[in-house]
């Protein structure tokens, strides 16, 4: 009878363990995504671009564990990731950002212009640092 009482709470403990485990890696959620970034300069004189998947940080993204953060905290929105306030100055190369893939459940496609490369570094941080 008594070796009935630890296998009954070991089931328990085991039990709840799996009730609060994370999503697999394989079920959509809120943070995560797989995205292709891409950036260009006026008249897309150049132009290159970087695969990120989230929360892995995976794909060759330089700044990966840092854009995926910064992704989370906006909920994949590239509109609403933190500014960072910095002087940029009169800049005069425009610069093009682009997004596209899922985010969560929902594909995202997404593009902004900004002025120059400081403009785009203080509206989206590490997203589009590479």
């Amino acid at each position: 009878m008594s070796a009935i009482r630890p296998l009954a709470a070991a089931a328990a403990v085991v039990a709840l363990a799996l009730s609060a485990a994370p999503a697999s890696a394989g079920e959509p959620g809120p943070e995560r995504g797989e995205l292709l970034l891409t950036l260009s300069g006026a008249d897309h004189t150049w132009i290159r671009g970087v695969r990120l998947t989230c929360p892995d940080a995976g794909g060759r993204h330089p700044h990966a564990a840092e854009a995926c953060a910064r992704l989370a905290e906006a909920h994949g929105r590239p509109n609403a990731l933190r500014r960072e306030d910095r002087p940029c100055g009169a800049e005069r190369e425009p610069v093009t950002a682009t997004a596209d893939g899922r985010w969560g459940t929902a594909d995202l496609h997404w593009k902004g212009t900004y002025s120059g490369p400081c403009a785009l570094d203080a509206a989206t941080g590490p997203v589009f640092r590479f």
